[in-house]
């Protein structure tokens, strides 16, 4: 049985690719040797890749882009939905506009690429992959991002029903990332110290690298993944130690 990483050639999106956890994965594209198209709101340059600006939420926007990537490349293989977040708001002081726009990005919007990305992917010979950016906030109770929590949960409902509706044809997978060191790490967890601390709840004992996450998506998206698709990858270093264990009074036996 050939094993292979490669994907020389390949012609892939990433949507939001050009910071944080978006440039690990055009990067990890890029080291893959795929042609990696990149976009977002405001133009911004990544070595190696092609930009087109692009608001995902915009169904006319978002067609004119996929478009754009068959008439210069003359196909789309791979689909990385990776934009999305939400500023950290407490659910009874945001408004319902707020919520309404969390949902959109981190929901909607996916699926809206998706379908267009489907469009092309499926009247290709070699199909294609579509690899969904997740958090584990849509597992665990997300205080203070709850729309955004929620949305996740069902980007992964998403990624499943996809699955099946758009099989053989087109694989589609997801990433239910962790806690990731980006160049905005402080903005959810305060200073070096704060960091530190926080990094000592994780199992491996460190917070995740951009391109350890861009790994996990070009696995999914490569040959070495040919058998899995309506998948949930959890890349979160172990998770998070059950909170009770800190404080409670035992040795350590069960119960």
């Amino acid at each position: 049985m050939l094993v292979e990483l490669d994907l020389d050639g390949a012609v892939v999106l990433v949507t939001g690719g050009v910071r944080g956890v978006g440039l690990g994965i055009t990067r990890a594209f890029l080291s893959a040797g795929a042609v990696v198209v990149t976009c977002a709101r405001r133009r911004a340059e990544v070595v190696g890749a092609s930009f087109l600006e692009c608001d995902v939420r915009d169904p006319d926007q978002v067609s004119r882009l996929v478009s754009g990537i068959v008439q210069d490349f003359g196909r789309l293989d791979v689909l990385v939905n990776n934009a999305g977040g939400a500023p950290f708001t407490l659910a009874d002081g945001a408004s319902p506009r707020f919520h309404r726009k969390v949902v959109e990005l981190n929901l909607l919007a996916p699926l809206l690429v998706s379908q267009a990305a489907n469009a092309v992917m499926r009247s290709q010979p070699s199909g294609g992959s579509i690899v969904n950016v997740s958090s584990i906030s849509g597992r665990r109770p997300s205080p203070g991002t709850a729309a955004y929590g929620a949305a996740k949960a069902g980007l992964e409902n998403l990624t499943a029903s996809l699955a099946v509706e758009w099989a053989p044809h087109v694989r589609v997978n997801a990433l239910a990332v962790g806690m990731v060191r980006t160049e905005q790490s402080h903005l959810h967890y305060g200073s070096d110290a704060g960091i530190a601390a926080v990094e000592k709840t994780v199992p491996l004992g460190r917070l995740a690298t951009p391109e350890e996450v861009g790994a996990c998506a070009v696995f999914l998206a490569s040959p070495l993944a040919s058998y899995v698709s309506g998948a949930t990858l959890l890349v979160h270093g172990g998770g998070e130690a059950p909170a009770f264990l800190a404080v409670a009074d035992t040795d350590g036996g069960s119960s």
